[in-house]
């Protein structure tokens, strides 16, 4: 299993940062630009990866105030958990962004790059967003 993750601080409350983070909805405006053909509801996702493939994911725990767990939805390329755990810290919060992905060692050589610029610009764009 190959690990990708980011933490970041948010300057706002967990409440906040968790209700954002609990909808699917509002993930769209953490990925990246390639990242096209959006529709989701408040427990589902489906998209493209620009010239790479399309990926449904859904959430498949919410623990409040703590935990976002997202598995995919129908067939992905590789078996995948991408999970957020939020710490409140005063009034900001410590979340962390991981993606736990079983990457064979091709699939390891090309995806762990953009896998871990993932997770990074996940969690600045959610700083920047809250």
């Amino acid at each position: 299993m190959s690990i990708f993750e980011s933490t970041v601080t948010v300057n706002s409350t967990v409440e906040k940062v968790y209700t954002f983070l609990a909808d699917m909805n509002n993930h769209k405006a953490l990925m990246p630009d390639n990242v096209i053909n959006w529709t989701s509801t408040a427990d589902e996702a489906s998209f493209n990866i620009e010239n790479i493939t399309r990926l449904s994911l859904k959430i498949s725990e919410r623990i409040v105030n703590q935990l976002v767990r997202i598995i995919p939805a129908e067939k992905a390329p590789f078996e995948m958990e991408l999970k957020w755990v939020l710490t409140p810290d005063g009034t900001s919060t410590k979340a962390t962004f991981t993606i736990n992905a079983d990457l064979n060692m091709m699939m390891k050589m090309v995806a762990s790059s953009p896998l871990k610029k993932l997770t990074e610009e996940q969690t600045h764009r959610l700083v920047k967003l809250l």
